[in-house]
């Protein structure tokens, strides 16, 4: 085998995938942490009950570097335990995801190993000796039978994916010599090229340029959380977001956002800034409307801190958003924007919501309710009738956001921290808020390339894998297509 598939073979978190490059060398694409219903590890992938295990349960004697996509948890979350395990290569990553990386590994430690400040720091210089930033579009050699080049991937700050150019040997020598990387034409003796999508992100996302075009691939392995729909219209979710928030405030209730602190945070903000200046200057800006006095609070020291990151490498940013920079707006930092620091100021503002119902926004982690700030609003204010709930990103099968999807508008109840939980919230989806590339999106990534001869899917549930490669079988029947699921 080229590749072998440590998570997100059967399931979208865990994400890992080793890429056998000799008989002693391989690297590692990934090593994310397993959530929900798929915590049971590597025996998740292998259709076993298992336990809920995240340590590294495959040999790494011969991963001689790890390659990030992006820093998202399920793609970065399982590195403490491979240090654990004894890894010290190297790791290479774009230098945003460099520069975010450490802050998520420290969550990780703190929620899934320790919160002493001592091993922590030791653990985060570790990290730091081990790092190697690689700007967009630069070929990086990590072994002398293999480089690497990270791609615009338009998922989150820094996300991207990978492209493994495998040499073939000649005698002593690589086929590295001479070979012009730019061609997308590929000559007998050319290097093989392995592609690794991470997570690809919409096109027109706010604050992130597209997705670069592939060029080619002898293999692609390409996510496909999303490969069995299509998002709703998403020119005009930010219209959809509005009358939702609108509906809700009706209620005279508070709005809760289960949202990622990376990417999904920064993109609500966005938006929501964006309509509050529209409603200045419009309709909306009559004295009944909710926009003159709503408050958008963003409850998550993580959340907040990647706010600010965001604002500092706004280089990275897409032309519409730094047009509004230049038109004095600010639209990761707006006025009515409240951020929440000490637990303490937390514990007050679920409270006084519990008792008084004020309309606002609350913007919190985890994005998929397993954890964090955004548990404690739920189970004050779930069983209120005046509180809405607006998921905008995917929810993993096993995790309380999912049921609170599934059994939410039934008036049913959901499991918070050993506590039963009865919904009479309401409950909203808005798809077009995903951060994943849609089925058409994920076809038009394959069609944009000169020649992919092998796409493998991964990071999907076993079922939409199938679906979806039935799909791609009809549409490029010249082309190999597999599930990770079934190997």
């Amino acid at each position: 085998m080229d590749v072998i598939h440590h998570g997100a073979a059967n399931g979208v978190t865990g994400s890992c995938h080793e890429l056998v490059v000799t008989e002693n060398d391989s690297v590692l694409i990934d090593i994310g942490l397993f959530q929900g219903a798929e915590t049971s590890g590597a025996d998740a992938v292998n259709g076993n009950a298992g336990t809920n295990n995240q340590e590294i349960d495959f040999p790494i004697d011969n991963i001689k570097a790890l390659i990030i996509t992006h820093c998202h948890i399920d793609h970065v979350g399982r590195l403490p335990w491979l240090l654990i395990a004894g890894y010290r290569g190297p790791i290479y990553c774009t230098r945003a995801t460099a520069h975010l990386l450490p802050m998520v590994i420290e969550d990780a430690l703190k929620v899934g190993l320790t919160r002493n400040a001592q091993l922590i720091n030791a653990v985060l210089k570790i990290l730091g000796g081990l790092m190697h930033p690689v700007d967009y579009d630069d070929w990086e050699e990590i072994l002398p039978e293999l480089r690497i080049r990270f791609r615009q991937a338009g998922h989150i700050l820094g996300s991207s994916y990978v492209e493994c150019e495998v040499a073939k040997k000649t005698g002593s020598l690589s086929s590295f010599s001479g070979t012009d990387f730019s061609v997308p034409e590929k000559r007998d003796n050319d290097p093989d090229l392995f592609v690794f999508s991470g997570d690809l992100g919409c096109k027109n996302s706010p604050l992130l340029p597209d997705p670069t075009p592939l060029e080619r691939a002898d293999m692609l392995v390409l996510e496909s959380t999303y490969g069995n729909r299509n998002h709703e219209n998403r020119a005009e979710r930010q219209l959809r977001l509005k009358k939702v928030i609108e509906h809700c405030v009706s209620d005279r209730g508070a709005v809760l956002i289960p949202a990622f602190s990376i990417g999904r945070t920064q993109e609500l903000l966005y938006e929501l800034e964006d309509i509050i200046h529209q409603c200045k200057k419009e309709e909306c800006a009559k004295k009944n409307s909710i926009w003159q006095d709503i408050v958008v609070i963003v409850d998550s020291p993580m959340a907040a801190e990647f706010t600010q990151q965001y604002r500092k490498m706004r280089d990275l940013w897409d032309a519409e958003a730094l047009g509004r920079l230049e038109d004095n707006r600010h639209p990761l930092n707006f006025a009515r924007m409240h951020i929440v620091n000490s637990h303490a100021e937390h514990e007050r503002l679920v409270n006084y919501l519990k008792s008084t119902g004020e309309p606002c926004i609350i913007i919190a982690a985890s994005g998929m309710c397993t954890g964090g700030r955004m548990v404690n609003y739920l189970e004050a204010l779930l069983p209120d009738p005046r509180t809405d709930v607006l998921f905008v990103g995917f929810q993993a099968e096993g995790t309380p956001g999912r049921d609170i999807q599934r059994y939410g508008p039934r008036g049913g109840y959901v499991d918070l921290e050993g506590k039963r939980i009865w919904i009479k919230a309401e409950i909203h989806t808005l798809g077009g808020y995903s951060a994943h590339a849609d089925q058409q999106e994920l076809i038009e990534f394959i069609e944009s390339a000169e020649k992919v001869k092998h796409v493998r899917l991964v990071h999907g549930d076993a079922n939409v894998q199938r679906e979806f490669r039935d799909i791609l079988q009809k549409l490029f029947p010249d082309k190999t297509i597999d599930c990770a699921c079934d190997l």
